[in-house]
């Protein structure tokens, strides 16, 4: 079975943010009033920012960065209606493939799931595991997924998983036997480097275009 991540590797995180960013822009009109929210929101994230975004937003805007007011922008950032689509090599690759697919992705359910109903994920792919639907303690590295989807597998002993993040993509399938595969994409928001040698993948593209070569050598 061939398994793919979602976030920066069927998909561009960024476009998540950027669609948030642009959803909040007008609920804090909304709420408060106040212009630009959104707009200093993603000139933030183009500068580096990651953790602090909405209190840089805040800042800027003359709004009263208090605890409650963060949470409920991180709230309504999740759960938004994402404007997003995939990537053109990716809709190339579930278009045209002939094999079973499973999905494993990290976050809260609600999020991810709103992702992968955008992306019309469930045309292509039959198996998809959110992460955040158990408690926590589940997501990547642990094995639970990975285990989940051997059981859905028709040939559990040929696995591959395509992902993103060597942090924490790989170790697991690497050590249950799996083949897999890091991409490469432009404006990725996780270090391409891996931090170990267990934690490196057996192959990387720059495009799913490439996977059914790689495939064919793994």
């Amino acid at each position: 079975m061939l398994v793919f991540d979602l976030d920066d590797t069927l998909y561009l995180e960024r476009d998540f943010a950027f669609s948030g960013y642009n959803w909040l822009n007008g609920w804090v009109h909304e709420k408060t009033g106040t212009e630009g929210f959104g707009q200093r929101c993603q000139a933030a994230y183009n500068e580096g920012e990651r953790r602090r975004i909405f209190n840089v937003a805040c800042a800027q805007t003359g709004l009263d960065a208090t605890d409650s007011f963060i949470q409920d922008l991180i709230s309504k950032y999740r759960s938004h209606p994402p404007l997003i689509s995939l990537c053109e090599d990716a809709e190339r690759f579930l278009t045209n493939a002939d094999q079973p697919m499973g999905l494993i992705t990290d976050g809260p359910e609600k999020m991810q799931r709103n992702k992968i109903a955008a992306l019309d994920l469930d045309r292509f792919i039959a198996h998809i595991r959110p992460t955040g639907a158990w408690p926590d303690g589940y997501g990547k590295p642990h094995p639970r997924a990975y285990e989940e989807m051997e059981l859905a597998a028709q040939n559990p002993r040929r696995m591959v998983y395509v992902a993103d993040n060597p942090a924490k993509d790989f170790i697991t399938p690497n050590a249950r036997g799996w083949r897999t595969v890091q991409i490469l994409r432009p404006g990725a928001v996780h270090d391409p480097i891996p931090p170990s040698t267990q934690h490196t993948a057996y192959a990387t593209v720059t495009s799913l275009d490439q996977l059914t070569e790689v495939l064919s050598d793994l």
